[in-house]
């Protein structure tokens, strides 16, 4: 492509001035779920085609619309993952943690690819937190990864996103919803969007999902998913809702809540915010006891959630919540005399092997220039040896915020540094 390169559409570069902002969120995320016992699972970007359409589900918009799917050079379809759940149910199938002790709880930070018009907080290629669990059927396990979710945000200082929940049931109490519901929009055919008429054979649940008003007024008749829910189903939606209770989180019951995946069983749940117009949702998730099995797997229940990071840090923007920059240089060694250049390179990493972050010139400046360049990358401390430095074999040291100058014997130059350094941070080098 002649003239300047640009990136694909629908990415987005994370360039250093904003990076530290992820690099907090990703820190956070990893202490926080240590805390709840979960432990850190990478899968491949790209998978088999067919792990998503028997995960996802063929039905589904995902599946159909927007998943980056190509050949490779053998012949076998492969697809960018779209979600991260899916290539997670794969890892446990292929690495027999069936076997593991059960539940297994696993954590993920990845990128997902969808191709779809990009819009604020979701691009084709965005990023997720996500959490998984597997192995136990128990209401507490649902709670627990809402909990993860509510923690971070409490971590983040985020405040005001509303928890809504339902039940949509399971494979004994759905088919009588399903029928029920088909029967109730068929009477509203007319009145449905294009997409939502499509939807009505392949998978009648998401028409409660779609955002036209009028498929939001037909919706707002329908049935409710609860009404035709089994003992079981029942049971499960009140103990979840009595653990959420015990741990005063607020939530509302919602009957539109679907979510957009054909997998999902019982508890569905999103974190909804009120600062991102219409792309509101921040975290959705929910409950999954068939999926495993419907992926080659034994008989094993699933619940978790996926986060979206763009969204997040849309949120902390929107809410003027401020994420720290990393403190910058502290020790900046300026060059006087090229002689000296592997002496002072030996210090600069003498002081940082002592975790104390430190730079030197690079580019051949002059003094005036290299005090400018450590002043715009806030170094606190400069060190420079001229000839009368030398010939004391001295350093001088000059304090950037308050001009003091201080003569340090150059033996003693880096424990010098690593005590100020200490004081700056509070004791912690």
């Amino acid at each position: 492509m002649a003239g300047i390169a640009i990136a694909p559409k629908g990415t987005k570069d994370v360039l250093p001035d904003e990076a530290y902002k992820w690099i907090h969120i990703e820190n956070r995320i990893r202490e926080l779920t240590r805390y709840f016992g979960f432990n850190e699972v990478r899968t491949p970007v790209f998978e088999h085609t067919e792990i998503f359409e028997r995960g996802v589900g063929n039905e589904t918009d995902i599946v159909q619309k927007e998943m980056y799917t190509f050949n490779d050079k053998a012949g076998r379809s492969i697809t960018l993952k779209p979600e991260g759940t899916a290539g997670v149910v794969r890892a446990y199938i292929e690495k027999g943690m069936h076997s593991w002790a059960q539940p297994v709880k696993m954590y993920y930070l990845t990128p997902v690819f969808r191709y779809e018009a990009p819009q604020s907080g979701r691009l084709r290629e965005h990023h997720q937190f996500g959490v998984e669990v597997f192995g136990s059927k128990k209401a507490s396990v649902d709670a627990e990864v809402i909990c993860v979710a509510v923690a971070l945000f409490r971590e983040l200082g985020i405040l005001g996103l509303k928890l809504n929940i339902n039940s949509i049931g399971c494979e004994k109490c759905m088919p009588a919803y399903h029928n029920a519901l088909k029967e109730y929009i068929e009477s509203h055919l007319s009145e449905l969007c294009g997409v939502c008429k499509g939807r009505l054979e392949r998978n009648p649940l998401r028409i409660l999902d779609c955002k036209e008003a009028g498929c939001g007024s037909i919706a707002d008749g329908a049935p409710k998913i609860i009404d035709f829910g089994c003992d079981e189903c029942e049971t499960h939606f009140n103990e979840l809702q009595n653990y959420l209770k015990a741990q005063d989180i607020e939530f509302s019951l919602n009957p539109r809540i679907v979510r957009g995946l054909d997998y999902y069983t019982k508890t569905v749940f999103e974190f909804i915010s009120t600062d991102l117009g219409a792309q509101s949702t921040v975290c959705g998730g929910g409950r999954y006891d068939n999926l495993v099995a419907a992926c080659g797997g034994p008989s094993t229940s699933g619940v978790g959630f996926g986060m979206g990071l763009e969204r997040l840090l849309m949120v902390l923007d929107s809410q003027n919540i401020d994420i720290p920059k990393p403190k910058g240089c502290f020790a900046y060694i300026a060059i006087l005399n090229d002689v000296l250049r592997p002496q002072l390179f030996r210090l600069m990493n003498d002081l940082r092997l002592k975790g104390i972050p430190a730079d030197m010139d690079h580019a051949g400046r002059g003094l005036k220039s290299q005090f400018k360049y450590a002043d715009k990358i806030a170094a606190v401390w400069v060190c420079m040896m001229g000839d009368d430095e030398i010939a004391r074999q001295q350093m001088k040291i000059r304090n950037m915020q308050d001009g003091e100058e201080i003569y340090v014997p150059v033996a003693d130059v880096v424990d010098f540094i690593e005590k100020k350094y200490k004081s700056f941070t509070g004791g912690i080098a």
